[in-house]
């Protein structure tokens, strides 16, 4: 298994110190550039080029939310990790419309962390559960008007339209394979062409233009299997 390299960004130089502490027990990450600010983290990313960036949200000049943004448009291969202490709504969704792939609470414990970097680095995306609660009421509650995602969402198959639905749902490939008596590596595929159409760069960001959308709504049916 390859060294994952990951960058931490936190305003708090005790919490930086933990979390290298943290790292260094898995051989497979390495900690290879600090930051106290958001400015100092993207200055970071781009001269060292990580897998993945623990991004805290509050920090002082450049927040957590515009740096990852300015991740995301510049170093598209690096993925960010939201790691804070905070539950809000508006932070969560916040930076995961700035197109972080994950989001943890400092709370978690250590494994949880060192799962959640592979998970990124792996091309997957994360949520808490307490902040997956957080991010789908408050979605139901307030969508988005986006004219085009509709038209996009036009585009999809019907059982790709299933299997985002399924995704939203917060099932697992294996768990969707099993509910449209399909293979699980075709739920991938049908998952890579479902980020291909709807031009989005992972799952995250899939649930939540399902939820924006209306294409998945609280408390309905799932897809019939076998369409």
């Amino acid at each position: 298994m390859r060294t994952l390299r990951v960058v931490l960004a936190d305003d708090d130089d005790l919490m930086r110190a933990g979390l290298c502490a943290v790292l260094s027990t898995d051989e497979t990450l390495q900690v290879v550039g600090e930051a106290a600010d958001g400015r100092e983290a993207v200055t970071r990313t781009r001269q060292l080029r990580p897998d993945v960036v623990l991004m805290d949200v509050r920090m002082p000049g450049m927040d957590g939310i515009a740096a990852t943004e300015t991740i995301v448009q510049t170093v598209p291969e690096t993925r960010v990790l939201i790691l804070t202490t905070f539950e809000d709504d508006d932070y969560v969704l916040g930076a995961l419309h700035a197109g972080a792939s994950g989001f943890l609470l400092k709370r978690a414990r250590p494994e949880q962390l060192i799962a959640a970097i592979h998970t990124i680095a792996a091309g997957e995306s994360l949520l808490a559960p307490a902040v997956t609660t957080t991010v789908i009421s408050r979605l139901v509650s307030q969508p988005r008007r986006n004219p085009t995602a509709h038209h996009r969402l036009n585009t999809l198959t019907p059982r790709e339209r299933d299997v985002l639905h399924l995704l939203a749902r917060g099932l697992s490939n294996a768990e969707i394979a099993e509910r449209l008596h399909i293979e699980e590596s075709t739920v991938k595929t049908h998952g890579k062409r479902i980020l291909a159409k709807l031009q989005l760069r992972d799952r995250v960001q899939a649930v939540i233009l399902a939820y924006e959308t209306g294409l998945v709504v609280p408390g309905a049916p799932d897809p019939t299997p076998g369409r």
